[in-house]
């Protein structure tokens, strides 16, 4: 195992780079400081703090900076993170940063800063460490760009702004992406297609930095731009990214294919990247089917099968199912016993409009035998408020799927006869017809007006709604009006 891989949390998540084994079998080094590099890597995990003084008294034995210095100032700023010391921490990666320009390679170093920078960004979880993480920035800058080494520079930057990002600090986010911006195009303005996989994580933090505002006008912009990326080979977590803002974004717009499309296609991308994001893209997935009506069951796919029984989506699972099979019942009561699925708040904002197909089909099936009943009636079955009853009822009405008079000071409900509404509306259409063929016959060339006084054609009250209400409904009577 190499030195900076003792201390790496699940390390494919950040570092987009192949990792190397540090030259510990170096067998140029002096053996009195390799005995001693060693001594100290067996103590550090029992007794850190003397670990760190042997660390770092590597270096003072050297004559000249060389790696087993560097290796020792490495493990020793580990350590002193890891034990709250954080003046002491930048003190030695300021001295670490004088090894970069002549005592180890450029490869060599260039992996250590990023594996440091990356174990930095993991542990801060408090204000004193990441003011540390932000010192260690700007001293990894300021290093970087005196040597001119582009390619750091920019992946620090990006690990900058990704800390912006975390912390909602989007004044300073937008400055930094203009920087890096500028940094990946041409002289002309146009993107630099051999900084691809830079621009695509650029455009991945921006296009999170505008889901997170609500601004779908530039996040669709970017995420356009984005997908039009062919110059780079990116690390699947990125597109992941991408593609889940997308996902929401169509979400937004009520555009549940392309929704659906875009999460399938982030799962895809966190599953292949191991992140863990994959579970959270896969709900988003499953509430997508749900809100497109698809009887498509979503863990049917290749890619998905495998994570039909995880514990971690069952309750999304249960909902699908139930969603699928209009059981109206079941789908309350997985909400009811699983809460933490309304705690992502873009499942719960999006889950109310589920809910309503759900308790919409449940009280058109409830009332299909009736054709009288009261707004309790529905409420105490469907296990909803009466004002959310009265909602749905009135959108059923206006929906025209259901032909009903309201009265709401007794809470009753009387659905009228559809057939009877069919036949009135056929004789209304029967009679205008007549009307009107009567008329362009007298009109016209056929009998004329004055012909008439032989007698009408046609039988009394045809015609003539004026003086006849048989031709109305044919009981002598107007059809009643719909109130709410």
């Amino acid at each position: 195992m190499s030195d900076d891989d003792d201390f790496m949390q699940d390390s494919g998540d950040e570092d987009y780079d192949f990792e190397y084994e540090d030259a510990d079998d170096d067998d140029s080094g002096d053996i009195g400081i390799e005995n001693k590099y060693y001594n100290a890597k067996q103590i550090k995990v029992d007794n850190p703090e003397e670990a760190v003084d042997e660390f770092l008294g590597i270096a003072p034995m050297e004559q000249d900076k060389g790696d087993w210095g560097f290796k020792g100032l490495k493990q020793a700023i580990k350590l002193e993170f890891k034990l709250g010391r954080y003046s002491d921490t930048v003190a030695h990666y300021r001295e670490l940063l004088t090894y970069v320009k002549s005592a180890v390679t450029r490869n060599y170093s260039e992996k250590s800063i990023n594996n440091m920078l990356d174990f930095i960004e993991k542990g801060s979880d408090n204000a004193e460490a990441y003011q540390c993480m932000e010192e260690f920035y700007s001293l990894t800058l300021e290093s970087f760009q005196n040597t001119n080494n582009e390619r750091l520079w920019l992946k620090t930057n990006i690990k900058l702004a990704r800390l912006w990002l975390e912390r909602k600090q989007y004044g300073q986010l937008n400055k930094k992406m203009r920087e890096l911006h500028r940094a990946c195009q041409r002289e002309d303005g146009s993107d630099d297609t051999s900084k691809g996989t830079y621009l695509l994580e650029l455009y991945a933090l921006e296009i999170q930095m505008y889901a997170e505002t609500k601004n779908n006008k530039r996040l669709k912009a970017l995420y356009q731009r984005a997908l039009r990326v062919r110059s780079a080979v990116p690390h699947p977590k990125i597109m992941g990214i991408i593609r889940e803002c997308g996902g929401k974004m169509h979400m937004s717009e009520e555009n549940w294919k392309e929704a659906q499309s875009d999460f399938f296609e982030s799962f895809r991308n966190y599953d292949e990247a191991g992140s863990m994001q994959r579970i959270q893209v896969l709900k988003y997935l499953v509430l997508t089917t749900m809100l497109m009506k698809s009887d498509i069951n979503p863990f049917d796919s290749q890619e998905t099968k495998p994570y039909k029984n995880d514990p971690r989506i069952s309750a999304m699972t249960d909902l699908v199912d139930a969603f699928q099979r209009d059981d109206i019942h079941a789908y309350e009561d997985v909400l009811s016993k699983h809460p933490d699925v309304l705690a992502d708040p873009f499942i719960a904002e999006n889950i109310d409009e589920v809910s309503r197909n759900m308790r919409t089909k449940a009280v058109l099936k409830l009332i299909a035998p009736y054709t009288r009943f009261s707004l309790q009636f529905i409420s105490k079955h469907i296990k909803v408020s009466v004002p959310e009853v009265l909602d749905i009822l009135s959108f059923l009405i206006l929906d025209k799927k259901l032909n009903a008079k309201i009265d709401q000071d007794n809470g009753t409900v009387v659905v009228e006869s559809a057939s009877d509404v069919e036949r009135l509306r056929a004789v209304g259409e029967w009679s205008s017809a007549l009307r009107t063929l009567w008329q362009t016959t007298l009109n016209g060339e056929g009998l004329r007006a004055n012909d008439t006084s032989h007698g009408s054609i046609f039988p009394s009250g045809l015609g003539d709604e004026g003086r006849s209400g048989r031709a109305r409904n044919g009981r002598g009577k107007m059809p009643a009006k719909w109130m709410f």
